[in-house]
């Protein structure tokens, strides 16, 4: 039998035996679907029955580099552990893989991860009656919309923003290329910054055709980005430790949280699978839409 089957008969025995509500069968159930969503990108390829303590560890250190936060992480490994003590609980399985997992041992810390009104506290501290705080604006909505590198931003060009199907095509790691959705307000943000400020900066010779200019028409530099984003938290008074990275992590985190598909968050990171090695799962476009648009909390 394979994963479906086998997490269908979970709900079914949570649901007669456990006798939970409808919404804490389906918090289960999404976190072992993001398990056997693990177990497929990263190529481990094998049925619950044949999943290992190891395997199941890897799973739990990689949701935690994604920036998922401790009480989510938590959860998740109560979602895990419940599924495979049901699978010994009906002689399944002889041993349980699950009974001696732990939580992520972290050996360094990883960003914060802000809350969703944390974000928006930010976003709306910004000026937008200054030309650079348009700017700020839009770029800021861009990396909590779609996740992108630091490097990836200041990379954007204007021919790989396509505003008809909302989405944008990003050259990341190893020059690799792909297309990311562009959220609802990131969108109207974007296009007003192009539309309206962008055009009235003398642009610098070869730089013509990158999306964020400073006031110099030169593209912004990765530190400048930082500094910004520093500026912002100190004026809005938060005592995290941000970066534009904890925008990506907070994308991510919201995602998943709400419950999107592991393979399709982590084909739009464009992230290498916890084995290193490249993801193989090309899912549609319209799928990648849709998962922003059902479950970005600006979408």
């Amino acid at each position: 039998m394979n994963w479906e089957t086998y997490i269908k008969q979970f709900g079914q025995y949570l649901k007669l035996e456990r006798s939970l509500s409808q919404n804490s069968i389906d918090a289960y159930v999404r976190d072992v679907e993001k398990l056997s969503q693990f177990i497929e990108i990263s190529k481990i390829n094998k049925s619950p029955l044949k999943t290992s303590g190891k395997d199941l560890q890897k799973f739990i250190e990689y949701i935690s580099e994604l920036g998922m936060s401790a009480y989510s992480q938590a959860r998740i490994l109560s979602g895990i552990k419940a599924f495979y003590k049901f699978l010994n609980y009906e002689e399944l399985m002889e041993a349980n893989p699950a009974a001696l997992l732990e939580g992520p041992k972290l050996g360094r810390k990883l960003p914060d991860t802000l809350e969703y009104p944390e974000i928006v506290n930010l976003l709306e501290a910004i000026d937008l009656s200054k030309p650079e705080g348009g700017r700020n604006r839009a770029m800021l909505e861009v990396l909590y919309s779609s996740g992108l590198r630091v490097s990836e931003l200041v990379e954007l060009k204007l021919p790989n923003v396509y505003f008809d199907i909302g989405f944008l095509r990003v050259i990341g790691k190893g020059n690799k290329e792909r297309l990311v959705p562009i959220g609802r307000d990131a969108m109207k943000f974007l296009k007003i910054y192009i539309e309206q400020i962008r055009v009235l900066i003398p642009k610098q010779k070869g730089f013509e055709s990158y999306v964020f200019l400073n006031r110099a028409g030169r593209k912004l530099t990765r530190v400048m980005v930082f500094l910004i984003i520093k500026n912002l938290a100190a004026k809005t008074g938060l005592k995290k430790t941000i970066s534009p990275h904890t925008f990506r992590h907070s994308f991510a985190t919201h995602l998943i949280e709400g419950g999107a598909d592991l393979r399709a968050v982590q084909e739009m990171l464009g992230h290498e699978s916890i084995t290193t090695t490249e993801i193989y799962t090309h899912l549609d476009r319209d799928y990648l839409r849709q998962i922003v648009q059902e479950f970005h909390p600006r979408s």
